[in-house]
């Protein structure tokens, strides 16, 4: 009986994990591919109070940052070390200005401080329309079933 429940949790895991139809690869270089196409040109600084909303690794050299909901920031990077992989990210500033080849994004491994290459602002509006674009679900209306004869 517990054999039997054992076998059934692993193949329902296994059935979960094949119904992804993009691979994780091909999901990640999409998603940095809609930040780098929603993001503007590159500017000097911007400003930081303290708090981060959100964020997101994307790849070892980019980092999309929200210091608010509608507020995105595209960071390049060197030096970082399993950025993809950390569970905590803090950035450094002076007088509340984030500014390139100043300040770091600060990971879990202080040894090996981010350096900031970098900063795009993200057009948040855009970034959501193209994300929405590619959430469409394709609609078909289900064929007649035949009737048994009986």
């Amino acid at each position: 009986m517990v054999l039997r429940r054992v076998i059934g949790y692993l193949t329902l895991a296994a059935a979960l994990a094949a119904c992804s139809s993009v691979p994780r690869a091909e999901r990640e270089a999409q998603r940095r591919a809609d930040y780098e196409a929603a993001a503007g040109p590159n500017q000097h600084s911007f400003r930081f109070f303290g708090n981060l909303w959100s964020w997101e690794p994307l790849g070892k050299d980019l980092l999309a940052v929200y210091t608010r909901p509608n507020e995105a920031w595209l960071l390049t990077v060197g030096g970082c070390i399993d950025l993809e992989y950390t569970n905590a990210i803090g950035l450094t500033s002076n007088f509340h200005e984030v500014s390139v080849g100043f300040d770091k994004v600060l990971t879990g491994r202080r040894d090996f401080p981010c350096f900031i290459t970098a900063i795009r602002p993200v057009n948040v509006k855009q970034l959501k329309a193209a994300q929405e674009q590619r959430r469409t679900i394709e609609e078909k209306p289900r064929e007649a079933a035949s009737k048994p004869d009986g």
